[in-house]
């Protein structure tokens, strides 16, 4: 039929045909690009729009980035979806600000800057070599193309201009240097009394409209993840080499055409005595020196002894000479050529190296050979075996990639013709499952779009970059994040809820034992039980002290002399604790020479640089029209 309209589109009245066709086409791509009337805004800045879908992006760049970086570790629970949409809605008006500024300061990035980083992103390559191809897999994951995300490294890169001009503008004066030092080595007298929350907590029983009304409040807490059940093919070079078999024919053959990789060199033994000679006249008084040693040796002098006692080589004197076994290219080309010349038991003439004169002799040859079949059989077994699995990898994956493209509602077609298991796994959740289920980029594959709610086959992804290793999947079942029913997590409101009010009565009656040891500097006054520890005269470094109890005790103003200052903090464990300063120590100021720096310096320059960069983007945040219309969805990515 194809054939039949090309045959008939011709002349005249077709072209005008498909040029009437193509207008509409023409301005439909045109407006996708100026008319942004129906596409939801997350924020908009000084007049530049955020669009929802860039919003919805970076988001899921944020939670890939989490899980490349903690791994097993990462878990989806632990990370608010609303803080997080928040904080990357936050760095991407950031962005638009900082490229308000560069575009003023006219800051550019090279064409061969960008295309250095991409071709040097460790992502993007296979076996330590950028491979396009995973380039573009990985950006479409992401919902990106190559041009997008070159358009958005380049702003990144123009912006890390201006980031580094302004974070390196800042310089410490010896004032603040010697600040710094007298506070960094700060030592305070500590005390505190800790309240243990366990003591808080009650057995009664609670309200039945306290446990609803907490149910209620906190919603997200009680939320079963969204997950997914998939069906998956995995195609592996360690599982196709146990299928392949090379016989005994196939490891001679290799063996006999490839033999080059078996040949072992000549060898030989070689003991020297060296001299050392200087570069100017005296190296001719060297020269007569060792000349007089050869002279001896050709009489029947032992070489071991004179090696002993002449030799200028720390290594191989004490060895009577010897440098063991060589191969041609280990040594300096005049000393190699000289011991490959000689013949076994001959004394070389005098060898000027840039180490001074030398004497060789060689004391044994090991002709050249060829390791013997037997020898190297194992080697080639598996290298044969190797190569057999990645041929059949490579002609796998093409044709895996083909079947599950043209089926792509199903991989049962697929693993019946190669031969593959078509594995299913248990409900996971973004933060992954077990085995190859558990790498981000085969996680990120299952939640994308286009796999979980299109139904669709994945492209076949390559979780590790120095394996050869292929995943084809599919979505089996989906289930939307829910609100888990109020029976299912009652007791664990219960809980909550006792704990919470454990840590207010604890913390209450910290601020009550506050205000009685204002009134009287004595622990016993604050209570007859609770002892206080006591760890003394410290600094910022105390590991002893429990970190919130450190942190309040170097915030607490000094106190004047015979007085004391007080707080109170709130342990990791809950537990709260009173906190006393007696006496504060300022480190000491090192004395330094005029115009040399304090190793703190550069630390201190860094810190108030990353300081002013902070002040700048509060600046501009301050002065700019910022507006945000959405920071979460309904149906986050």
């Amino acid at each position: 039929m194809l054939q039949t309209i090309r045959d008939r589109a011709q002349g005249w009245l077709a072209w005008v045909i498909v040029i009437l066709i193509s207008v509409p086409f023409a301005l439909w791509g045109i407006q996708s690009y100026f008319d942004v009337g129906g596409v939801p805004i997350a924020a908009t800045v000084n007049g530049v729009e955020i669009p929802a879908r860039d919003l919805d992006r970076r988001v899921e760049q944020a939670r890939m980035e989490l899980r490349e970086r903690l791994g097993a570790a990462y878990d989806p629970a632990e990370f608010d979806d609303r803080q997080l949409r928040a904080e990357v809605l936050d760095a991407l008006v950031r962005e638009v600000l900082l490229l308000d500024v560069v575009r003023d300061l006219g800051l550019r990035i090279a064409d061969q800057d960008v295309q250095i980083q991409v071709l040097s992103d460790p992502s993007f390559q296979q076996d330590g070599r950028f491979d396009k191809e995973t380039y573009e897999r990985l950006l479409q994951y992401q919902g990106m193309t190559p041009g997008m995300y070159e358009a958005q490294l380049r702003q990144q890169m123009a912006a890390g201009q201006l980031i580094r001009a302004v974070s390196t503008s800042e310089l410490a004066t010896t004032s603040e240097l010697n600040d710094y030092q007298r506070l960094m080595e700060q030592r305070r007298e500590l005390s505190y009394l800790r309240f243990p929350v366990a003591e808080y907590r009650t057995d009664a029983p609670l309200d039945e409209a306290a446990i609803s009304a907490f149910y209620e409040a906190h919603p997200a807490q009680f939320q079963s993840p969204e997950q997914v059940k998939i069906d998956y093919l995995v195609l592996d070079t360690d599982a196709l080499a146990s299928k392949t078999e090379s016989t005994e024919s196939d490891l001679r053959s290799i063996y006999e055409t490839d033999q080059a990789r078996f040949a072992q060199p000549e060898r030989r033994h070689v003991r020297h005595i060296l001299l050392k000679a200087p570069d100017d006249g005296a190296a001719q008084a060297v020269l007569d020196e060792i000349e007089g040693i050869r002279e001896r040796l050709l009489a029947g002098a032992s070489f071991d002894e004179l090696a002993k006692t002449h030799s200028q080589d720390p290594g191989s004197g004490a060895a009577g000479g010897s440098l063991g076994v060589i191969e041609s290219g280990i040594m300096v080309p005049p000393f190699d050529q000289a011991a490959f010349a000689l013949a076994q038991g001959q004394i070389s003439e005098p060898v000027r190296t840039q180490f001074g004169y030398h004497l060789i002799e060689v004391t044994e040859i090991f002709p050249a050979q060829i390791k013997p079949f037997e020898d190297v059989r194992e080697q080639l077994e598996t290298e044969s075996s190797k190569q057999r699995a990645d041929a059949l990898y490579y002609d796998l994956g093409e044709r895996l990639a083909s079947i599950t493209y043209e089926s792509p509602d199903s991989l049962i077609p697929a693993a019946e013709e190669l031969g593959l298991v078509l594995q299913q796994s248990d409900w996971i959740g973004r933060s992954g499952g077990e085995g190859v289920l558990a790498h981000p980029k085969v996680v990120a594959a299952a939640f994308s779009d286009e796999i979980r709610l299109e139904g669709r086959n994945s492209d076949m992804i390559e979780p590790e970059r120095d394996r050869l290793q292929a995943v084809v999947l599919r979505v089996a079942e989906h289930r939307d994040a829910t609100l888990q029913p109020l029976s299912e997590v009652r007791d664990e409101i219960v809980a909550e809820i006792k704990q919470e009010k454990a840590k207010a009565d604890a913390a209450a009656a910290a601020e009550s034992s506050v205000e009685k040891l204002r009134q009287s500097s004595d622990w016993a006054a604050v209570s007859e039980t609770l002892k206080p520890e006591t760890p003394g005269l410290v600094d910022r470094r105390a590991s002893e002290v429990p970190a919130a109890v450190l942190d309040t005790a170097f915030r607490l103003p000094a106190p004047a002399q015979g007085a004391f200052s007080v707080a109170t903090a709130t342990l990791d464990n809950g537990d709260s604790a009173v906190v006393r300063i007696a006496r504060v120590e300022d480190g000491e100021v090192e004395t330094r020479e005029a115009g040399q720096p304090a190793p703190e310096s550069i630390m201190l320059t860094q810190i108030m640089g990353r300081q002013a960069y902070e002040n700048m983007l509060k600046d501009m945040e301050r002065r700019a029209d910022i507006k945000k219309r959405a920071v979460v969805t309904d149906d986050p990515l």
